[in-house]
Parts: structure tokens; C-alpha cells; sequence
């Protein structure tokens, strides 16, 4: 496992349960050393690490596998090894080209890692894809098969897809519904209010705070599970005017979101991004959490006994 972050962690620790040898390869003097000897993991540098392992999994960030590869996996790989990746990006966009003399796949648990791991610990698991890029051992599928079961993906549910597939539908949801859109859409709903007169509170609780009940509904039941369960005039106004919000305009930028993905432009922008030094990355999440809506949340939040507080943060930043 190179690497030992939300993702490494959880493929590691599940994966050796359920019976693997996994060895964990770092780099010298990373911070994720001494939490993963704590739990029971021999670490080596990574060089030294993928010349011992027959199954080599990189969990490092999309932006920081290049250098990575090229350094310190690309002249230790022999013919036989294989290398696994839990998303598709750097394969698919060519910022990694691996030999044509090993395996290349992908095991990717559509959940995570936190996630993946409590559900393995509690007997589940989440739904895995998997992927085949290259198959010169002829056990590709095998091996990836295996891994989604070593780390209880088989518990739930594997679906074969490819790494284009899942590469541009991860992106294109990230970006247009799960994240970019679900948070603009709630920032935008909440300015409305504000600036219409009505209190900070109030905009956050119908705009925010309920959307997770919606959420959870959707997520049991399927959008008409969600709205058999909510009123009649919920309901109306959701089949009326939720189309005229979300239009064929949106659906237009949407697709021309998804064809900046397909054709390469998203990714070129957002190595750029990284090769520059995040500057405008770090300046529109600055942004963002200077929005009005964040300290309305907190103080709402800090009212709410019931509500598990988490500092995200700081667990990310235990591994």
C-alpha cells in the first residue's frame, strides 16, 4: 500500500483482517509512519516497498502520483507485479503510463474510506467497482476480484466498469451534482432568502439543515420513495418548480462540464492547478469558507445536542 491516507488506510487494515500480508511504503519522514506501525504495519520506503510486493496499490492524490510513479514505482515494477489504483485518473489521462508487462487495475469502493472501513469492522461492506486495464498475467480480474473481497466490498456488491467510465462519471458528479452543484445550490438558495429580508437562520435550516432528510430519503428509497413520504404541497412544488430552477440551461452547462472532462480539458487544468501551486484552488476554498452561510451553520449547529460533531480535519490528519 503506497501510502496510508482515508483510502490506504482502509484497503490496509481491512485487506490484512481478512488475512493478506500488506506492507505500507511512504516516504521518508511522512507523518503516516508512526500511525501505521501503531497499527501493526511494517513501512518501508516506498522504492523499497514496491520491490517486495507482488500487488502494489497507490493511494496517493490524483495530482501527486505522477512524480511519485516516475521516482520511486516505475524503476522497481517487474513483469508479474500489479498495480492497483481506487480511481481511474491517472491512467485514463496518460499522467501515468505503466509497462505493458504487468497488470493494471482498479478496485474502487463507492464510498469513503472511513467508511469502508467501519462497515468492514461491522460485518458489511460497500459496493466495489472493478476494472481491468491491462491483462498480461492473464489474472487480472482475479486479483482485483480479490481485493474487493479482501476488503468486503464482495459483502455488498462488485460491478465491473472501465477506467474511462468510472473516471468521467466520478468527475462529472463530483462537479455538477454531488459536490459543486449540491454546494452552490444551497449557497445560492440561501443568499435568495437573506437578501430577500428573511433571517440568516431561518434560510440556513430550509436551504441546509433539511436537505440531509431529503437526502436520506433519496438514498433509501429513490426520488418517489422521497416524495411518497413528504406533503402533498412538498410534492407540488417539487414537480413544478424544481424543473423551472434546475432548467434545460443547467442541463446544458452540465453537459459542457461533462465534455471538459471527456476530452481532457478539466484534467490538464487541474495538473496545471498543481504545478502552479494551488493558487487558485486555495483562494476559492478560502472563499467558500468565508461565506456567511458557514458561521450561520456553526453557531445553528452548536444548538443541536443530538448532532454528532466531527472533527473531519482532524481525522483526515490522523493518517
Amino acid at each position: 500500500m503506497i501510502g496510508f491516507g482515508s483510502q490506504g488506510h482502509a484497503h490496509a487494515l481491512n485487506l490484512k483482517e481478512s488475512g493478506v500480508h500488506v506492507i505500507i511504503g511512504l516516504y521518508k519522514g511522512s507523518k503516516s509512519i508512526p500511525v501505521a506501525k501503531a497499527q501493526g504495519f511494517d513501512v518501508f520506503e516506498t522504492a523499497e516497498a514496491v520491490q517486495k510486493a507482488d500487488v502494489i496499490m497507490i493511494a496517493a492524490p490524483d495530482t501527486k502520483q505522477p512524480a511519485l510513479y516516475k521516482k520511486d514505482i516505475a524503476p522497481n515494477l517487474k513483469p508479474g507485479k500489479t498495480l492497483v489504483f481506487s480511481h481511474g485518473f491517472s491512467i485514463h489521462f496518460k499522467t501515468v503510463v505503466p509497462p505493458k508487462n504487468i497488470n493494471v487495475i482498479m478496485v474502487a469502493p463507492k464510498g469513503p474510506g472511513h467508511t469502508v472501513r467501519r462497515q468492514y469492522q461491522e460485518g458489511k461492506g460497500v459496493p466495489t467497482l472493478i476494472a481491468i486495464y491491462q491483462n498480461p498475467g492473464k489474472d487480472a480480474k482475479k486479483i482485483a476480484l480479490a481485493w474487493a473481497k479482501g476488503i468486503g466490498g464482495a459483502r455488498a456488491g462488485v460491478l465491473e466498469t472501465s477506467f474511462k467510465e468510472e473516471t468521467e462519471t466520478d468527475l462529472f458528479g463530483e462537479q455538477a451534482v454531488l459536490c459543486g452543484g449540491a454546494s452552490a445550490l444551497v449557497q445560492a438558495g440561501y443568499e435568495t432568502l437573506v437578501e430577500a429580508g428573511y433571517s440568516p437562520e431561518m434560510a440556513y435550516f430550509e436551504c441546509l439543515h433539511e436537505l440531509k432528510l431529503i437526502c436520506d430519503m433519496m438514498n433509501e428509497s429513490g426520488i418517489s420513495g422521497m416524495r411518497f413520504s413528504i406533503s402533498e404541497t412538498a410534492k407540488w412544488g417539487d414537480i413544478t418548480v424544481g424543473p423551472k430552477v434546475i432548467d434545460a440551461g443547467v442541463k446544458k452547462r452540465m453537459k459542457s462540464a461533462l465534455k471538459d472532462i471527456q476530452n481532457g480539458k478539466f484534467a490538464k487544468e487541474w495538473v496545471r492547478e498543481y504545478e502552479t501551486g494551488y493558487k487558485k484552488y486555495n483562494a476559492l476554498l478560502k472563499k467558500g469558507e468565508q461565506h456567511p452561510i458557514e458561521k450561520t451553520g456553526a453557531k445553528l449547529r452548536s444548538m443541536m445536542p443530538w448532532m454528532k460533531k466531527r472533527d473531519i480535519k482532524g481525522a483526515q490528519a490522523a493518517y
